[in-house]
């Protein structure tokens, strides 16, 4: 894989997550428990992930970068059953949520990597393996000096773009307006990418759950900005 990745995507050590010292419940801990050796693929040695043979079927795949408590990405995968999604998630009891999800709705469709996603993306996906990426309410990182740590940005994206199926999108959204114009110019400004909405924000669809952070944000007033860009051939 190491000549496949034309580029890095941050300097050693920079990290685009805080971690956050919220404990598990029981229940989260249990499904982690029993559930994790099921929906969890090992990342020990970060192998080239072979999606037929951890879905066992041939299928779409979107990768689903921090999915948080995963509740919206098991109403997604419940919708669209024709597709295999992979949820990245460093967060334990985001990990442990989104187990007892699957598990409820009977889902078989989802698998989780319990593990940092730049690292993912650029050591264990294959160049066009990926049908889209799914980018919800990342780290913001407000503070300038923190810029450098926000996740889509270059050279991050022409990775993304390295890992898509020429057709393939990658679907960002954030309630922060500034992250919002920060993110599309950097999308905007990478090779191989073009914006489905002409040069701006795309409208939210109607078959995609409302998460908590767009309840949160309606709530406290913020508008929620959507950028959908495609691989172009």
């Amino acid at each position: 894989m190491a000549e496949e990745n034309r580029v890095t995507p941050f300097p050693r050590g920079i990290h685009t997550y805080a971690l956050r010292a919220g404990r598990m419940t029981e229940s989260q801990r249990r499904s982690f428990e029993t559930l994790a050796s099921r929906y969890c693929v090992p990342c020990d040695g970060k192998p080239v992930l072979d999606f037929p043979a951890i879905f066992g079927r041939e299928a779409r795949i979107v990768v689903e970068i921090g999915f948080g408590m995963g509740i919206s990405t098991a109403a997604i995968a419940e919708s669209d059953p024709g597709t295999d999604f992979l949820g990245i998630e460093v967060h334990t009891p985001g990990v442990g949520k989104l187990l007892s999800e699957i598990e409820a709705r009977g889902l078989r469709n989802i698998r989780i990597l319990h593990h940092d996603a730049v690292e993912v993306v650029a050591e264990m996906l294959l160049p066009e393996s990926v049908d889209g990426f799914h980018i919800f309410f990342p780290d913001p990182w407000p503070k300038k000096r923190h810029h450098k740590r926000r996740l889509v940005r270059r050279p991050f994206t022409e990775l993304l773009v390295s890992r898509l199926k020429p057709g393939g999108y990658i679907h960002f959204m954030t309630d922060w307006s500034e992250y919002a114009d920060f993110a599309l110019a950097e999308l905007s400004s990478t090779p191989g990418l073009s914006n489905v909405s002409g040069s701006s924000w795309t409208e939210r669809t109607a078959r995609r759950p409302v998460t908590k952070f767009e309840q949160r944000a309606e709530k406290e007033g913020r508008q929620v900005l959507e950028i959908r860009m495609v691989r172009t051939a």
